[in-house]
């Protein structure tokens, strides 16, 4: 059956279906859409996991496979096969309308497309998933929908901005959705709950520019460690806000733990990039980073900067102000070193 995206979480509060679509170009809405899922199947005792990507190499019977597959301890499994192209050729059509109809006992399978076109939504492997699964098509949201979405996530962190504030952030976004995703998440660490001023938004939005935050970055991924101690320390002495920091450092390194984890899947980066509009030099310098890179390291990093997160909020307790600013160094170096 088709569901509106709005109506999931009502949805999710009654019992999981079998079998899930969920078809977007809107990477940042597909991924918390599939997050909801995945949260809810873990609750509900599907703490097994499995991940299929089709890429050139992958063999259909693999699916077919994985969800007869019984798991050693009696786990309930959640699947998820993702499709990157949209395209799974003769073979995997028939695999799908086949999986579509007979889906395994005791699983969830979440299946991940991309925006299908007119021709391929024809297709009977497409009719066949959106009669037995629970179907999710998620629309791009358009420049003109844009100030609407910036207000209702600001709603989310209890923040609110006047039409002037959130028109500047929406034409300094371009229409990208998770450019605005990191900016609404930047005034939450900046600025306390309530109304925001545009002196506020027009500062958090600029900031970046102005302090370098991005070059910070560069540096990190790069490799560079002298250039990534000397903004580090540029940074600490100016005063800037040690959350800003932290967030840009912290943002990087949840990409990187993404792209690794699909390239010890075996796929591609240069595909993966696409999927995280990673583009030109920031793609050369996410491959120069995770050549020393390794999945542990990267799931160390993210948790040390959750660490740093509750020593800026004061909910560690540290023996020195900047000792927090030490600990953001010590987790730039650990990633420039690998």
């Amino acid at each position: 059956m088709q569901l509106r995206p709005d109506a999931l979480d009502a949805h999710l509060a009654q019992a999981l279906a079998p079998l899930y679509v969920i078809a977007s170009d809107e990477h940042l809405l597909a991924l918390e859409t599939a997050d909801k899922i995945r949260k809810t199947a873990r609750a509900q005792g599907y703490t097994e996991r499995g991940v299929l990507t089709v890429d050139r190499h992958f063999k259909w019977g693999e699916l077919h496979a994985s969800g007869q597959s019984m798991s050693l301890f009696g786990d309930k499994k959640l699947l998820e096969l993702r499709i990157p192209t949209g395209k799974p050729g003769r073979e995997g059509g028939q695999a799908l309308q086949s999986y579509a109809g007979d889906a395994p006992p005791d699983t969830v399978t979440l299946i991940t497309l991309p925006k299908l076109d007119w021709q391929t939504q024809k297709a009977a492997w497409v009719n066949a998933l959106q009669k037995s699964a629970v179907y999710i098509d998620i629309p791009l949201v358009e420049r003109t929908q844009l100030p609407a979405w910036i207000g209702a996530r600001l709603a989310m962190q209890k923040q609110r901005a006047d039409r002037q504030a959130i028109d500047f952030i929406v034409n300094r976004v371009e229409g990208n959705l998770l450019a605005a995703h990191q900016e609404i998440q930047k005034l939450g660490l900046l600025h306390p709950e309530g109304q925001l001023s545009f002196e506020q938004v027009r500062d958090a939005v600029l900031n970046v520019a102005r302090y370098d935050i991005f070059k910070l970055n560069e540096a990190m991924l790069a490799g560079d460690v002298e250039r990534l101690v000397r903004m580090v320390e540029g940074l600490k002495g100016e005063g800037e806000p040690l959350p800003l920091a932290l967030w840009a450092v912290s943002e990087e390194i949840r990409t990187l733990l993404k792209l690794r984890t699909g390239l010890d899947q075996g796929r591609p980066l240069a595909v993966l990039c696409k999927e995280n509009r990673i583009w030109n030099q920031r793609e050369r310098l996410m491959g120069t980073a995770l050549q020393r890179l390794s999945l542990n390291t990267l799931v160390s990093a993210q948790q040390e900067a959750a660490q740093i997160d509750k020593m800026a909020k004061g909910l560690r307790a540290t023996h020195h102000v900047g000792d927090a600013w030490d600990a953001l160094l010590q987790l730039g170096l650990r990633v420039a070193k690998g």
